[in-house]
């Protein structure tokens, strides 16, 4: 049985309707790594480093925490009925009724900040119904923020490139979207274009093909013009990266059923869905930002790097937003290929742009010690993660049931992370059998006892 003391921390999840199995009941403290396999050594361990870094950070001020609950959602990737279940996950939404979507806020979701962590397309079984399923959360009246993820971005360039003239540095985004779109490009295709007439105004497969391929001179022009501001081997992976995707795409849209005509007349309805104003899904990118910050935390889709702190002290999270944006609009190269767009791509490998330990000290600065990002899909729950000793929260929990499905696991996940105003920062998975709980002052207290032991 879970004490007292352990059911308090937890969110009111226990008496909601709908309750997802699998929901922890307990609480554990939050170690380092995957925290899947405990020993008093590594215990000990995982807090000696929480302590030195924590002690680092509140050396340049004080810890901030938010003014209300932020409800954190790392990469639903299309599966609706996961997303309810996290949404349920945080005590503050209930179920209202016996659709998938049939939801109400309570007291708590009334009074908390939803952020969505990015990719909300591809992968699970349903784009449109989580779509949907986000648009009735926010119908509830629900604060919630939309972070930009890499699979959502893609498919902004994708079709933004069709409507424009044909330029090396964009004329490729439609196919560097890859075989991941198919599933999307299927639902849209039955809902919307599934009759007799549907090809009646598409030209032939010849014209649709060069309208959504780039140009046989594409591979010249776009080395040389992306040599002015990226690195040759980030050249070369790109062109590389397309030239299998040129050779295989057309494989993939016939092995799902697609002819080139049905793609691009798909493709022109999903323009006419999320980028003409009055389309049902208009909402989703614009109201899409590059980052969120609370208190001493930064929520991003998947991670920062020295540039970005830079931007960051100098212009401002607002600005940056704005930014983002701008560029979506006017520079989708300079925004994919810059600073901006590594912020939703980076996965601090060695050819992604370096977060240091000056850059690190430079966020310290600023205030801000902790990332909470998706973008990393986990099978234990989140993780804490040091990145040049600056804590990450890795928060994609694996939702979406067909990733789950590649994995071994079962069923659909639920998962949030939860960060309270009074200090703690909890993340909740049906995957791993207690709550996680982080507490930066416990740290703190650590060092004020070894002062007064001294």
């Amino acid at each position: 049985m879970p004490s007292k003391d352990q059911v308090t921390l937890l969110p009111d999840y226990h008496g909601a309707d709908g309750v997802p199995r699998g929901l922890p009941k307990t609480v554990d403290t939050w170690l380092l790594g995957r925290g899947h396999r405990v020993t008093a050594k590594r215990v000990d361990r995982s807090r000696a480093r929480l302590r030195k870094v924590v002690q680092r950070a509140v050396s340049h001020g004080s810890w901030k925490w938010p003014k209300r609950p932020v409800f954190f959602f790392g990469d639903p990737h299309a599966d609706a009925q996961a997303f309810i279940g996290s949404l349920i996950a945080t005590g503050g939404v209930i179920k209202s009724g016996p659709a998938v979507d049939d939801i109400a806020l309570n007291r708590v979701g009334r009074r908390a900040l939803f952020v969505i962590g990015g990719d909300c397309l591809d992968k699970g079984p349903s784009n449109l119904r989580l779509l949907r399923a986000i648009r009735r959360l926010i119908d509830t009246g629900a604060r919630v923020k939309l972070i930009a993820g890499n699979h959502d971005v893609r498919l902004l360039m994708g079709l933004r490139a069709l409507s424009e003239d044909a330029d090396a540095r964009t004329e490729h985004f439609f196919v560097r979207m890859g075989p991941k779109v198919v599933p999307l490009l299927l639902e849209v295709g039955k809902e919307y274009l599934d009759g007799r007439h549907a090809l009646r105004d598409i030209p032939s497969a010849r014209e649709c093909r060069r309208r959504l391929f780039p140009s046989a001179a594409w591979f010249d022009d776009f080395a040389v013009l992306a040599a002015q501001s990226l690195p040759d081997v980030a050249v070369r992976r790109e062109l590389a990266r397309m030239q299998n995707k040129t050779e295989t795409l057309e494989h993939a849209w016939k092995d799902a059923g697609l002819s080139v005509r049905q793609v691009y007349a798909i493709a022109c309805k999903c323009r006419d869905l999320f980028l003409c104003p009055d389309g049902e899904f208009a909402w989703f990118f614009r109201d899409m930002q590059l980052l969120h910050r609370d208190g001493s935390f930064l929520f991003v889709h998947a991670g920062i790097d020295d540039s970005l702190v830079r931007l960051i002290d100098k212009r401002g999270i607002g600005h940056l937003n704005r930014t983002f944006r701008e560029q979506l609009k006017n520079d989708l190269f300079g925004f994919y290929y810059g600073p901006l767009g590594n912020a939703m791509r980076t996965k601090y490998r060695d050819f992604d742009r370096p977060l240091s330990k000056d850059g690190v000290k430079h966020a310290y600065r600023l205030g801000l010690y902790a990332v909470v990002h998706g973008h990393r899909n986990r099978s234990y729950g989140q993780r804490i993660m040091l990145r040049r000793g600056m804590i990450h929260f890795e928060c994609d929990t694996t939702m979406d049931r067909n990733s789950r499905k590649k994995k071994g696991m079962r069923g659909f996940g639920s998962g949030v992370t939860i960060v309270q105003p009074a200090g703690r920062v909890l993340g909740i998975s049906n995957d791993y059998p207690s709550a996680k709980s982080f507490v930066p002052s416990d740290y703190l207290q650590d060092m004020a006892k070894g002062r007064h032991a001294a």
